[in-house]
């Protein structure tokens, strides 16, 4: 790691947006406390989306526990983006890292998405599920047939070669979220942050990183749907020509 970089960075905060994941929560911010860091510091950063499973309680829960764990709620449910955003306002970090509450993305992968900013000089890591050598479960067609559909849209309006722009991981450097002001409340906010990523000047460096993925069924609590495929397409077209 280099020594100017490293005396840049000390503290890692993780966003955990939350919306009825009463189920998995407390695993995945155990896994979260537990995981590789590359020497930082870490806050946990939890908002609750308008729950009504018990999220909300273990939320509080954890925040009490643990000194590092702070809880934020919406008194209703807002969607993904607005829960993404009140983490990325309440963030106190030099790097901060998007975690969903569910299982399906492993924190242990967290020290491969820290070493492009620690050690490359990069300033935005976004996880990708399709460059990746780890363990993937093998779920819908469609849904990958879309997102890639999704994500060279949105390439050909960004001209950066991504090959996953709905990967829950993104991990930014604080002063790049600082210089962009976000909008969507639902899943429109994973395009929306790679249009105004990439209309920042000079281009940030970007680095893509593979991830492991478990990916849910629906039965299994999996809830982006078709509307949000089509939000995605507007949130391009939207975010690119009319900022």
């Amino acid at each position: 790691m280099s020594s100017s970089i490293a005396t840049e960075i000390e503290q890692l905060s993780v966003v955990v947006p939350c919306f009825n994941e009463n189920a998995t929560l407390e695993k995945v911010i155990a896994s979260v406390l537990a995981a590789e860091t590359c020497g930082l510091e870490r806050e946990v950063i939890i908002v609750d989306d308008g729950s009504d499973d018990g999220s909300r309680e273990t939320g509080r829960g954890l925040a009490a526990k643990h000194t590092n764990v702070r809880f934020f709620e919406h008194e209703r449910n807002m969607g993904k983006g607005a829960a993404v955003r009140t983490g990325f306002r309440e963030a106190d970090g030099d790097i901060i890292l998007v975690q969903d509450a569910d299982l399906e993305y492993d924190p242990a992968d967290y020290r491969r998405l820290l070493r492009p900013i620690l050690e490359e000089g990069a300033d935005v890591v976004i996880g990708t599920r399709f460059r990746s050598g780890e363990a993937v479960r093998v779920l819908y067609y469609w849904h990958r047939v879309v997102n890639a559909a999704i994500t060279t849209f949105s390439n050909m309006f960004t001209n950066v070669n991504l090959t996953d722009i709905e990967c829950c991981y993104k991990v930014f450097r604080r002063d790049i979220i600082e210089r962009i002001e976000l909008k969507e409340n639902r899943f429109g906010i994973e395009p929306e942050l790679c249009a105004k990523i990439c209309r920042l000047k000079p281009l940030p460096r970007i680095y893509e990183v593979g991830v492991s993925y478990r990916g849910r069924t629906y039965e299994e609590g999996k809830k982006i749907g078709w509307k949000d495929g089509v939000r995605a397409i507007y949130c391009i077209v939207r975010y690119n020509l009319f900022p």
